[in-house]
């Protein structure tokens, strides 16, 4: 039995209507997803093309070489053109998105009152500047204290007549809100060993009478030097090269004072507009907090020094009330 034979004009036909077919259809598409469903119907391994050519095998053997040169011929011509078909879509695809996002630059723009530092995080921002430049870590502690940290072991046990100067928030679950960073002292020391030199910024909170010079949230900077051989001089020294730094300078002085966890102790006051001015409370570190995270206070001495964030702002930028720092007037806040 022999196999049926095509005829050469037939398939040529075919090839030239497929051509005519799908050259209009690639024409037409709109969408690069059109594109590619006509690029498989077409020329896919079941498209159209290749099911014209599965049928050479019925052609007289002399035939095939003209209907594969015409078919080869049509597959490079429709490559060629679903190409430029598909580079004309993007670039419509493109200029429509450009179309459809454009501004509209006569239009007045959106003002937005540009921000600034608060005077406060920027005197805190001024003043650690000074101490790190002075070799000083920055560190940190949490707001909710223990009794433990914020005076058990800054040696104010519960009896000692300090803690009436210190009115605390305490919690009802037993804690409190710290009302000095001297707890991050303590903190600090169980977890690192001597020689350490530390500054902690920090909020703190007490029970005081707002005025125009106390309020019950404020915001407070302590240092830490814990070394061998330290003594008041090296306090002393500090405490001025800081203030000479913050103030220029200006005339200080070291007056006598007492803390339970310095000794001895002394508060600084600067000659500030004509009198003197306190600004600041320091002392040698007491023996008894040494011992209590583990220093011997034999072998170490240390000193520390607080003073209040809003009282240096103050006099820094002549304010005279410390509210304003808190109320959100953005005539006062503008200033800044």
């Amino acid at each position: 039995m022999t196999t049926p034979t095509l005829d050469r004009d037939r398939l040529s036909q075919q090839l030239k209507d497929l051509e005519a077919k799908a050259l209009q259809a690639i024409a037409e598409a709109s969408t690069l997803d059109t594109l590619e469903q006509l690029r498989v119907a077409y020329l896919g391994k079941k498209g159209e093309l290749s099911q014209i050519l599965a049928l050479m095998g019925k052609l007289p053997p002399s035939d095939r070489p003209t209907i594969g040169t015409l078919a080869n011929t049509l597959k490079e011509k429709l490559l060629q053109e679903l190409e430029a078909r598909r580079e004309t879509l993007k670039a419509e695809k493109i200029a429509a998105q450009l179309a459809a996002e454009s501004l509209d630059v006569t239009l007045p723009g959106v003002y937005r009152p540009q921000g600034h530092i608060h005077p406060l995080n920027s005197t805190i921002d001024r003043i650690l500047d000074i101490f790190v430049g002075l070799g000083y870590t920055v560190a940190n502690g949490p707001e909710m204290e223990t009794d433990y940290y914020n005076f058990e072991a800054l040696n104010t046990p519960a009896d000692h007549p300090a803690r009436d100067m210190q009115d605390t928030f305490y919690l009802p679950d037993g804690n409190l809100l710290r009302t000095h960073t001297s707890s991050v002292q303590i903190r600090y020391m169980e977890l690192n060993d001597p020689p350490i030199r530390i500054v902690a910024p920090g909020r703190c909170y007490r029970r005081d009478a707002e005025d125009a010079t106390h309020a019950a949230v404020f915001h407070q900077i302590e240092i830490l030097a814990v070394d061998e051989g330290l003594t008041f001089t090296d306090l002393k020294g500090t405490v001025t090269t800081f203030l000479a730094e913050l103030f220029g300078d200006v005339p200080i002085r070291f007056r006598a004072s007492y803390f339970p966890f310095t000794e001895p102790s002394a508060e600084v006051d600067v000659q500030w507009q004509g009198r003197w001015l306190e600004v600041m409370g320091c002392g040698m570190v007491h023996p008894a907090v040494l011992k209590n995270v583990g220093y011997d206070p034999e072998i170490y001495s240390g000193f520390a020094a607080g003073f209040g964030v809003e009282r240096f702002a103050m006099v820094l930028h002549q304010i005279d009330d410390i509210r304003r720092f808190y109320t959100s007037d953005l005539r006062f806040l503008q200033q800044f």
